[in-house]
């Protein structure tokens, strides 16, 4: 039976078609494989193609059978056991495919790979978002090569531009910036920042006349999506960067929301020195530079007095007084002065609400202060400085758990953010993870920030290298920046020696350091004066010089938090600075810190 049976299916050809059609599949697969992707294909796409060749088999195979090509035409074979037998076979080989796809193959299953049936396989990376990119810092190409912060202005308004469309995910300033001047392969940068398109570019002025050229480049393959040249005026500059974005949101296809559809990048100012100005403070700003901090003011104050309208200067300027001026014992109450005339002009602008957050924290007005900081992440939520002063303000307050995840969700947006960065690493540090912290404080020496410095010494410390402790802490520009009491340039040094592993009499000679600090009763107390007495162990006269206002709140607040603040935590005095902060005005309003127990009204036991 079975020999009559294969005679019968070469007499009809089945052998010869089935065989033909097995290699048509096979080469029709191969070739599907490579044009699917290079067509922007779903991946699901190719998965339908070959279950439809595995069911055509069988179909074949019974078309086959059943028909017969005669010289007089097709005609239907009349055997109905063989063509019950056949198709019989016919239906158990295309059960027999829709299984092997399902069960048997699962780098071919739908919504699963190989990887995914192995316990310890990685957890695969998560899929990059199409509607995502990065601008980088644009080169300058100017003839004398001094226009670094113009060619930066420029691409941080279109990355700003674009950061404010809701629907595409734009990767930080800081992080994308970071990239500047490092001939970085794009594909790499791509990966790196989790991106699936970058903008580079660079800018040429000469005179009153401005080229861009700007290309968008996807991230996976490196391929150029569009290459576009703009030629304009400087007073057009804003006009051209709203021609940059319009082109990326044309490809990149988000969803615009209303003023969005018309424009994307706001004429700022109709003063084309007014804004070469602004640029030159946010240069100051984004690097920090306090040694600059005059000039940035000085700066934007010009600014203003070209346009008086021009809000994000004043913005700009109030964060510059806050952050950067820090010289000026005035500088808090011009920052918050400034902020609210910004955001008089703007109240939908997110800079001035979160200076006024950071003012009123400086003031000591904690529960003044968070309302305008939430309100920045609501203005911004893809604002990665927004996130950031929120997330102080949570860790100077004792919300130690609400502070970690809030300041992670300002290095998800911008991982290269040197302070968020210089933040999270102390938490780490804290809590005994002394790896992660030295490779966040080498992110952020690598990132330029000045602070990384005493944090390596930090670490330097738990490792038990006091020498090199000393060292690098020596380095702090904080430790400088309020100075007091005897001018000798090797005084730190001395201090250092005495408060990090000395003996009774370096122990001696730092602490008349401090006491020389103390009698010139400076406006503020440095930061370094309340750190030294707690390293040799002098809590309570620590806790006594917090009540008056120290160079740095921030700095000392948050270490109140930490292992080496417990003794400060227990001692009678820490009720008295608690309140005399603000802090437990906040306490009272938003609940006991994560180390304390509220006992009563105002009253709380901290561990």
């Amino acid at each position: 039976m079975t020999g009559s049976l294969f005679a019968e299916l070469k007499r009809r050809k089945v052998v010869k078609v089935g065989a033909v059609y097995l290699v048509a599949a096979w080469l029709a697969v191969q070739a599907a494989s490579i044009g699917f992707p290079a067509f922007d294909a779903p991946p699901w796409a190719l998965r339908v193609f070959i279950l439809v060749l595995l069911l055509g088999f069988p179909i074949v195979v019974v078309l086959t059978w059943v028909l017969d090509v005669t010289p007089e035409g097709v005609r239907l074979e009349t055997s109905p056991v063989g063509n019950k037998r056949v198709i019989g076979v016919a239906i158990g080989l295309a059960a027999l495919g829709v299984a092997w796809y399902y069960l048997g193959q699962p780098s071919v299953r739908p919504g699963q790979s190989v990887v995914d049936t192995a316990k310890p396989a990685a957890k695969p990376a998560p899929a990059v978002d199409n509607k995502s990119i990065a601008v980088l810092a644009f080169t300058d190409l100017s003839p004398k090569h001094d226009q670094d912060y113009f060619s930066d202005g420029m691409s941080e308004e279109i990355l700003n531009a674009l950061a404010q469309v809701r629907d595409l995910r734009v990767a930080g300033r800081t992080s994308s910036f970071y990239y500047k001047g490092r001939n970085e392969d794009l594909r790499t940068i791509g990966k790196a920042l989790g991106v699936a398109h970058v903008l580079e570019g660079s800018v040429r002025t000469q005179g009153n006349k401005v080229r861009i050229t700007a290309q968008l480049i996807r991230s996976t393959d490196g391929i150029h999506l569009w290459s576009k040249q703009y030629d304009g005026d400087l007073s057009d500059v804003f006009k051209l960067q709203d021609q940059i974005a319009r082109a990326i949101v044309d490809e990149l296809q988000p969803v615009l929301e209303g003023q969005q559809k018309s424009r994307l990048v706001t004429q700022a100012t109709n003063s084309p020195e007014a804004y070469q100005l602004y640029l030159r403070a946010a240069e100051v700003l984004s690097k920090r530079d306090y040694t600059r901090a005059a000039d940035a003011i000085a700066w934007s104050e010009k600014a203003l007095a070209l346009d008086p309208n021009f809000v994000r200067a004043q913005s700009q300027l109030a964060l510059l007084q806050a952050v950067v001026n820090l010289r000026d014992p005035n500088h808090i109450a011009e920052a918050e002065r400034h902020a609210r005339a910004a955001m008089a002009k703007d109240p939908n602008l997110a800079q001035p609400v979160y200076v006024m957050g950071i003012a009123l924290r400086s003031a000591r007005d904690y529960v003044g202060s968070r309302p305008y900081l939430d309100r920045a992440v609501q203005l911004a939520p893809h604002d990665a400085s927004a996130h950031m002063y929120l997330a102080q303000w949570l860790l100077v307050a004792g919300y130690t758990k609400q502070g970690i995840e809030e300041m992670d969700r300002a290095l998800a947006l911008d991982p290269m953010l040197p302070n968020a960065a210089n933040w999270r690493a102390y938490q780490y540090l804290y809590a005994g993870d002394v790896e992660s912290a030295q490779a966040l404080f080498e992110r952020t020496e690598s990132l330029g920030l000045s602070l990384a410095k005493p944090g390596l010494g930090e670490v330097a410390l738990a490792k038990g290298q006091v020498q090199e402790a000393r060292k690098l802490i020596a380095l702090s520009p904080q430790i400088r920046l309020v100075s007091c009491g005897d001018p000798s340039p090797t005084k730190f040094d001395t201090l250092l020696a005495g408060t990090l592993g000395g003996d009774a009499a370096a122990q001696a000679r730092a602490l008349q350091i401090i006491d020389d600090c103390v009698g010139t009763k400076p406006a503020e107390i440095p930061a370094w004066v309340v750190a030294s007495l707690v390293r040799l162990k002098q809590y309570p006269r620590a806790l006594d010089l917090m009540r008056s206002r120290t160079n740095d709140d921030a700095g000392v607040g948050f270490r109140l938090w930490s292992p080496e603040g417990a003794p400060l935590r227990t001692l009678p005095g820490f009720a008295d600075v608690s309140e005399g902060w603000g802090l437990v005005d906040a306490w009272e309003k938003y609940g006991a810190p994560d180390l304390c127990t509220r006992v009563a009204a105002r009253q709380y036991r901290c561990h």
